[in-house]
């Protein structure tokens, strides 16, 4: 068996790499190979073998010990020929190097990116298990993703802090989130740390609107608010925010900027002093929840488990209280979303938070 790690790294990869390395060694006395740096290293030929002995002692760390990124795609490999950069279908090498290394199944660890060239290469006969992970909480046919509410804590926290400062120079302080085109961060944390406006990518919201809930407070006595806004979030009419492409990357879109837009916007229409803070690759770092190691845990038995079973194709899911699998075709090519009228939207509203969206 062998396992990459693909994508931007996430609390609780490391308890998945070593729930599979265990499940497989317990279950049939399988060998497990990990894959270096992702689908680049399946590419490249590079890995090690995962000994009980490897795997001891990493449940608890951040980050992935195999490494990781989000650039190398097999189907569409980047590569420097005569100086310039070009790019190559290089899936079969792929396939002859997991055969070479006597691979009889590949548990592949990521988020959409990822579980979309696991799902190519599945296609292609190559027998394949995914494990989905990702901060944003955004893949699809899962119920949750590890590592979100690990992101969720660091984000609260965030809020927790900005609270007091606020409170103290009577400022307005604006918070960017991670999320993608989601706001699951943006709504979780806003909610936790008590934030006075949530603007997320699925209830676009209106300047007037933001500027009225601001201006609502101060009247009420209150001489300060707290924004939390996801990265992809954008008022209506606009796009969101784009901060810079990334060629060759899964995910070439880099979302960013939205947080400073909504910051001079509204010092610009209240005259009320307001700082802006983009949280970033923080909420992507440090030791996973117990709950996120659990999660983790459990969705790298399963995945072992499929694998051992000969049960390719398929992706671990969380559905409801139960871990079972979905084929990986249902996981990949849309987004799951907050509910723009779901119970957590709804209890934010019924608690004060405002999404900008009002009249």
């Amino acid at each position: 068996m062998a396992v990459l790690t693909g994508g931007g790294d996430c609390p609780g990869l490391n308890a998945v790499i070593r729930a599979v390395a265990l499940t497989a060694a317990a279950g049939q006395g399988c060998r497990v190979l990990g894959i270096e740096d992702g689908f680049a290293g399946l590419v490249e030929g590079r890995c090690r073998e995962l000994t009980r002995q490897e795997v001891s002692g990493i449940l608890d760390r951040g980050g992935t010990v195999l490494g990781t990124t989000n650039r190398e795609n097999p189907f569409h490999y980047p590569l420097r020929e005569d100086g310039k950069l070009v790019y190559r279908d290089l899936s079969d090498r792929v396939a002859r190097n997991l055969q070479q290394w006597g691979v009889e199944a590949l548990v592949v660890i990521g988020g959409d990116g990822s579980m979309n060239i696991a799902h190519e290469l599945s296609e292609k006969g190559v027998p394949v298990v995914g494990v989905p992970k990702t901060i944003d909480n955004d893949l699809a046919a899962t119920d949750l993703t590890f590592g979100f509410y690990t992101a969720v804590a660091t984000a609260t926290e965030a809020v927790d802090k900005l609270h007091t400062t606020a409170e103290s120079h009577h400022r307005v302080m604006v918070l960017e989130v991670m999320g993608r085109y989601t706001g699951w961060i943006a709504l979780a944390s806003g909610l936790a740390g008590g934030a006075d406006l949530v603007l997320i990518p699925e209830l676009p919201f209106t300047w007037e609107a933001v500027i009225r809930a601001i201006e609502a407070r101060r009247r009420a006595g209150k001489k300060y608010s707290i924004v939390v806004v996801a990265e992809g979030a954008a008022a209506r009419g606009e796009q969101p925010v784009v901060k810079r492409r990334v060629e060759g990357s899964e995910e070439p879109v880099r979302l960013g900027g939205i947080g400073e837009l909504v910051g001079s916007q509204v010092e610009r229409r209240t005259g009320l002093e307001t700082r802006v803070t983009v949280l970033g690759h923080v909420q992507r770092g440090g030791i996973p929840s117990a709950f996120d190691r659990i999660l983790a845990t459990r969705y790298g038995v399963a995945a072992a488990r499929l694998a051992l079973e000969g049960r390719f194709g398929q992706m671990v899911s969380l559905q409801g209280d139960a871990v079972g699998a979905v084929p990986l075709a249902a996981a990949v090519g849309r987004l799951r979303t907050v509910p723009p009228q779901g119970e957590l939207v709804a209890a934010a509203r019924a608690t004060g938070v405002s999404f900008g969206d009002e009249g």
